[in-house]
């Protein structure tokens, strides 16, 4: 039978179905409370009759094949992550449950079942393409889960009409959310976290993980900020502050470094203001993290906005020059003109941002401060935008993210007059072009430093490590040489990076493999213990061998005494 338009067919809301005698669906489904709807089988094709280029395009997409029931291990599924580190962290949680609980996780598109897309609502290019992706897996058949900012900021967005969506506190559900994707169901799971009516940060920070760099760990150590930025998405859907408690947070480094992590980084969409929801600080929060990493493994502490770090900048300046955390901090300012910070709502003026580079660089040895500047904010001038570049020039940042301004829906400066897109352009030309005046690394061959080495450049020709300063140093792929601490001599340098040369013997690089000392220690430990059982084992009959060896010497001596007297 071919479906007709009929009138009435199509209704803009589920709500007009329903008037106000009909039965309430929590009396039809209360006493059932898990009910899961089945979406209707997909026609054979044979029965669909063509009428339109639409209904054409549609005749195309391949149909993901529904399954009656997920057997774990049985199915493939892709994971692709947009974003920020926060975006990472939580694609490495739930990759970690998938699996565990018997899916194989694939790199490859084709041979996945199901995609599992996890998006960032940061720049209208990421969601483009975060939406092509969407379409490209839905003509290619593949089933579809998305997650992270976009869904969780515009659920109601035309193109994720029907798709299952994992919200940024859901995480821990991703299981039942593949499940029964697969079996041709849409489950959307929105909500916030609450325990005793207060939300929380998010899903426990003890989930498994599978980590895109096993020596690396990403810790959220809150969710949401205390900020109202205009040009802001990510508030629609990360919203206000909720900081985890500084236990859980220590625990799940210690768990990282057990499991062989020698890096750990701190992220957040504002960590200069973790704890302020629970009464405690950022300070607080890494002095004790200090206390739990193991010799030669370092800390990151990530991304935080000047209003919430200005009343901390001793107590932070004191564990930036621990010799296990990283001298580095990102401080985004934006703008260099306090006219279009209070436009942003930035919450802080320009002497605020040069106070804490002032200070920070001040009593910080070889501190690196990077920054972002967004080029073209609605109401920039041409004066606003020549601060900008004053306060560029002044601090010379070796890592400066320059971006273009985007209008995101719903946002206050969405509906801002724009300035043409070929001034901005031609600012963040500018920007870009007094960026590449200057080397951040002149001068420092044949300079000596200790590198961690944790990472494979994006050429795959050279292991990265980072000095004290998280500068980036390239090093030859020598084997055994990830997850090691070194001794390397600079031989060149460029725009973004310098090359060194190992200067220690491969016996003398220090592993920061936790595990490996862990098994040393293990392995001492039960000799130790080896030693003492057969002690106490053997020391009483020990002394009591001695008392009989030494009767025998005497017996022996007083029978030769009366020998010899006999004799006589």
């Amino acid at each position: 039978m071919i479906e007709q338009d009929l009138p009435g067919q199509y209704i803009d809301d589920i709500e007009d179905l329903i008037s106000p005698d009909d039965i309430k669906p929590r009396e039809r489904y209360e006493n059932k409370k898990n009910v899961t709807v089945r979406a209707k089988k997909q026609k054979q094709r044979s029965q669909i009759k063509i009428k339109s280029d639409e209904e054409v395009d549609d005749a195309k997409t391949l149909r993901a094949p529904i399954h009656e029931s997920v057997i774990p291990g049985t199915q493939k599924v892709y994971i692709k992550t947009w974003g920020c580190a926060h975006n990472n962290s939580d694609s490495e949680y739930m990759a970690g449950q998938l699996a565990s609980y018997g899916y194989q996780l694939c790199s490859g598109k084709d041979e996945a079942d199901l995609w599992l897309l996890n998006s960032c609502t940061v720049k209208n290019p990421s969601e483009d393409t975060f939406r092509n992706e969407i379409e490209s897996g839905m003509q290619n058949g593949k089933h579809v889960v998305v997650a992270g900012c976009v869904p969780q900021g515009g659920p109601k967005s035309e193109y994720l009409r029907g798709l299952s969506v994992i919200g940024v506190q859901q995480i821990d559900r991703v299981v039942e959310v593949v499940e029964e994707t697969l079996k041709g169901h849409s489950v959307r799971l929105l909500q916030n976290k609450k325990v005793n009516g207060r939300r929380v940060a998010g899903a426990s920070l003890a989930l498994p993980k599978v980590r895109k760099n096993p020596l690396v760990e990403i810790i959220s150590i809150n969710t949401g900020c205390l900020n109202q930025c205009t040009y802001c998405k990510t508030k629609h859907a990360r919203g206000d502050l909720a900081s985890y408690p500084p236990e859980e947070i220590v625990e799940r480094a210690r768990q990282s470094f057990a499991e062989g992590c020698c890096e750990i980084w701190l992220t957040s969409e504002d960590t200069g203001a973790y704890g302020r929801d629970i009464g405690s600080s950022l300070p607080e929060l890494l002095w004790q993290l200090v206390e739990v990493i193991p010799e030669h493994c370092m800390l990151r502490v990530g991304m935080t906005n000047p209003p919430y770090i200005l009343e901390h900048l001793e107590e932070v300046a004191k564990v930036l020059q621990h010799p296990r955390v990283y001298s580095f901090l990102h401080v985004p300012v934006q703008s260099g003109s306090d006219s279009v910070l209070g436009e942003m709502k930035r919450e802080y003026c320009r002497k605020d941002f040069e106070h804490v580079v002032d200070f920070l660089r001040a009593r910080v040895p070889g501190l690196t401060i990077a920054t972002d500047i967004i080029c073209g904010f609605p109401t920039e001038t041409e004066a606003d935008f020549e601060e900008t570049m004053t306060l560029c020039k002044k601090y010379r940042f070796p890592s400066l993210f320059i971006n273009q301004f985007f209008p995101r829906p719903g946002t206050p400066a969405a509906k801002m007059e724009r300035i043409p897109a070929n001034l901005v352009k031609k600012r963040t030309k500018r920007l870009t072009d007094l960026f590449y005046t200057y080397e951040p690394y002149a001068g420092r061959v044949g300079e000596i430093y200790a590198v961690l080495v944790t990472e494979i450049s994006h050429d795959k020709l050279h292991y990265v490590g980072h000095n004290k300063s998280y500068e980036q140093i390239l090093l030859p792929m020598r084997k055994n040489l990830l997850g090691t601490r070194v001794h390397v001599r600079i031989t060149s340098v460029s725009k973004f990076s310098m090359m060194g040369d190992i200067l220690d013997d491969e016996s003398e690089w220090t592993r920061c493999d936790r595990r490996q000392e862990d098994k040393r220690q293990k392995q001492q430990n039960i000799e130790s213990l080896k030693e003492s059982r057969w002690q106490k084992l053997h020391h009483p009959y020990l002394g009591i061998a001695l008392v009989i060896g030494t009767l025998a010497y005497v017996i022996h001596l007083l029978t030769r005494l009366i020998s010899s007297s006999t004799l006589n």
